[in-house]
């Protein structure tokens, strides 16, 4: 397993920027494949984005696909979620994820999760 941290969160207005951090730390951080997924109230957990540490094989979900932008940083152990064109309904609870899956939108894949950084876009 790995240890995340995110921070970034925060309350924002509609159309406007945010971007979150998550740093990781473990002995394998290496080998695991890095995704954010958002929680908002009553709602289940989704999947937002994924990307490999060498930077390459960003997956996005479309209802983020060309808003949100997903990078990792190798060097400092630390991945970023850029997000533009905040909308309401992206107000959840942010949340940096680790697998050892090639590939995953499924939240059950990711087994060290971060403590979570809430986002809130107000209309």
């Amino acid at each position: 397993q790995v240890q995340l941290v995110e921070s970034g969160g925060g309350l924002v207005q509609a159309g406007t920027s945010l971007t979150l951090s998550c740093v990781a730390s473990g002995r394998t951080v290496g080998r695991h494949l890095m995704g954010w997924f958002r929680q908002a109230p009553g709602k289940e957990r989704e999947f937002v984005a994924s990307i490999a540490w060498s930077g390459y094989y960003a997956v996005y979900a479309d209802s983020v696909k060309g808003r949100f932008t997903i990078s990792a940083d190798s060097a400092k152990n630390a991945v970023y979620l850029q997000m533009t064109g905040l909308k309401p309904e992206d107000t959840a609870v942010y949340y940096c994820a680790a697998t050892v899956s090639s590939s995953s939108r499924n939240r059950w894949d990711y087994n060290s999760w971060g403590q979570g950084t809430q986002v809130t876009v107000s209309s």
